[in-house]
């Protein structure tokens, strides 16, 4: 299958790429530098250029608390760029899986402990989550025949993200404090690269969460990576309250990934055994430069 992955230079995109590839698809990687999707000539240039069948839109604006300074960006790229591209995929009936987040749940869950569904309504809150949510709307609206991912709390080999900022904070002894009254599911991207590649290769279309199994506070996850490592360091639980981020975070962003199994589909694995998978994966990779760079 001929696919166009657009964000491919992202923390998703360098491990959904390769990936791709391995399965024997025919894959076009392009950049934000090469396919901006806020420029719909762009856009309409790749379409015609790779001769997909497919299209998986991995770009997106995820500096959460940097969207509340600069919030006409966030909206250019997560609910402007994310409707060029469902215009277009529309246009010539391609079918588009576009990336979302558990970010556009901020509400307290209606059952304590229940993991969102994918017909659970969006509140989302802050202008990351909006505009995230403003691209899921915008790319239902364009009529096309889409895949709307949900996951969570994404990590790979690229970062900036949550586990390399640990293990370069733990590698030079800074004290680190962490949030503990926030759960979600943790996702590495080597497990989402997998299950994305068996979503695309389907004919299914509407909403999808993929994240990993069961849920933890970021605490949670940031003493399971030290462990798993076996680096010491000064971890702190803290509130949100006294974390005082500039943008809101949801409390509770759990997903259930039912509608994947209700396609027959095997659940992504557990969080702990991601973590430890990625960890087997990256010592001599993202995690080695991590603490290289600590040093």
């Amino acid at each position: 299958m001929r696919i166009l992955v657009l964000g491919a230079a992202g923390q998703l995109g360098r491990d959904l790429v390769p990936w791709l590839r391995e399965c024997g698809h025919q894959v076009v990687a392009a950049s934000r530098a090469e396919v901006d999707i806020t420029r719909p000539e762009q856009v309409r240039q790749a379409l015609a250029a790779s001769n997909s069948e497919r299209v998986v839109n991995c770009a997106a604006y995820t500096k959460v608390d940097q969207a509340e300074r600069e919030p006409e960006l966030a909206y250019a790229i997560n609910r402007d760029g994310a409707a060029v591209v469902a215009r277009e995929c529309a246009d010539r009936e391609l079918p588009l899986c576009h990336i979302s987040t558990d970010f556009v749940f901020t509400q307290a869950p209606s059952a304590p402990g229940r993991p969102w569904t994918e017909v659970d309504e969006p509140r989302p809150s802050g202008v990351y989550a909006t505009s995230k949510r403003a691209g899921e709307i915008a790319c239902a609206a364009a009529g096309g025949h889409l895949q709307l991912v949900r996951t969570a709390w994404l990590y790979g080999n690229r970062g900036p993200n949550f586990p390399l900022a640990i293990v370069r904070a733990a590698a030079v002894g800074k004290p680190i404090r962490v949030v503990a009254d926030q759960l979600g599911s943790p996702t590495w991207t080597g497990d989402l690269a997998v299950a994305l590649e068996r979503l695309v290769s389907t004919s299914a279309k509407g909403t999808f969460h993929l994240s990993g199994a069961g849920a933890t506070s970021w605490y949670g996850f940031a003493s399971a990576l030290l462990e798993e490592l076996g680096i010491s360091a000064e971890l702190t639980p803290v509130t949100t309250a006294e974390w005082a981020a500039p943008a809101p975070r949801p409390s509770y962003s759990v997903l259930a990934n039912q509608a994947w199994r209700d396609l027959g589909q095997t659940p992504l694995a557990d969080w702990r055994v991601e973590l430890e998978n990625y960890v087997a994966a990256e010592r001599g990779g993202a995690i080695a430069a991590a603490i290289a760079a600590g040093g």
